[in-house]
């Protein structure tokens, strides 16, 4: 049975970045097929960006974007106001749109699980004080 976990950008870049410092340690984390995926439309953008130095990297995101069945839970007109209030709350360790958006989706869907390359998720707490737990340790990894 697969896990839904959240995936932030980080993952996705490095698994698509043969360069990336986190390439083989995603691809091997990722192998193991355990996961489904969710993410939102921001983070998506934010891979795109980030892998726009080829555009066959980016076709090959994309498809396997559509091939693992990641799920988008994407910011509605209504949530802009959640995402202010996640930015004021979160000053002190300044948090991004696409990361705003991955809080904001877990808020939504119930998903506490995340696979990302940075500590901020760490920090950053859902209403209640509740935590998404990162289940990707890079030095099991590295």
């Amino acid at each position: 049975m697969l896990n839904t976990v959240l995936v932030d950008a980080g993952p996705l870049i490095a698994l698509f970045d043969r360069d990336d410092n986190y390439h083989k340690a995603v691809k091997e984390f990722l192998s193991k097929g355990r996961y489904k995926f969710v993410s939102t439309a921001a983070v998506l953008t934010e891979v795109s960006y980030m892998l726009n130095f080829s555009m066959e990297a980016q076709i090959d995101f994309f498809d396997w974007v559509l091939k693992k069945g990641v799920i988008l839970c994407d910011v509605e007109y209504g949530g802009i106001p959640r995402v202010i209030q996640l930015i004021r709350k979160h000053s002190d360790t300044p948090i991004d749109f696409a990361d705003a958006t991955l809080l904001l989706a877990a808020e939504k869907t119930g998903i506490r699980s995340i696979i990302s390359l940075d500590s901020d998720f760490d920090i950053y707490r859902l209403p209640g004080k509740e935590k998404v737990c990162n289940i990707f340790c890079c030095e099991d990894y590295v």
